[in-house]
């Protein structure tokens, strides 16, 4: 007999959830503070689950839905630049 099999994670979603691109409230719980989608292992989902995940969220970021990363990162360690000389025309 074969013993039963316990699911790792508790199933937040079934498995015939579709995850809409145009829907990026439901897709940001997915993303972290860096603007990295987050893994299978934290998100609690399953592999098909994730990809259809991963490819909402890269749709929702070619249609500028949804940002493609946190302004923290894209403005930090970049300091101003500054001429030396006045500008003339």
């Amino acid at each position: 007999m074969k013993k039963p099999v316990r699911s790792k994670y508790r199933a937040e979603y079934p498995g015939d959830f579709v995850f809409d691109y145009k829907d990026p409230s439901t897709l940001s719980r997915f993303i972290m503070e860096g603007g990295k989608i987050s893994p299978a292992r934290i998100s609690k989902l399953s592999m098909s689950q994730q990809k259809k995940v991963s490819l909402a969220i890269k749709r929702a970021r070619s249609l500028s839905l949804m940002p493609l990363g946190a302004t923290a990162y894209d403005n930090s360690g970049r300091p101003e630049v500054v001429s030396a000389k006045p500008f003339s025309i």
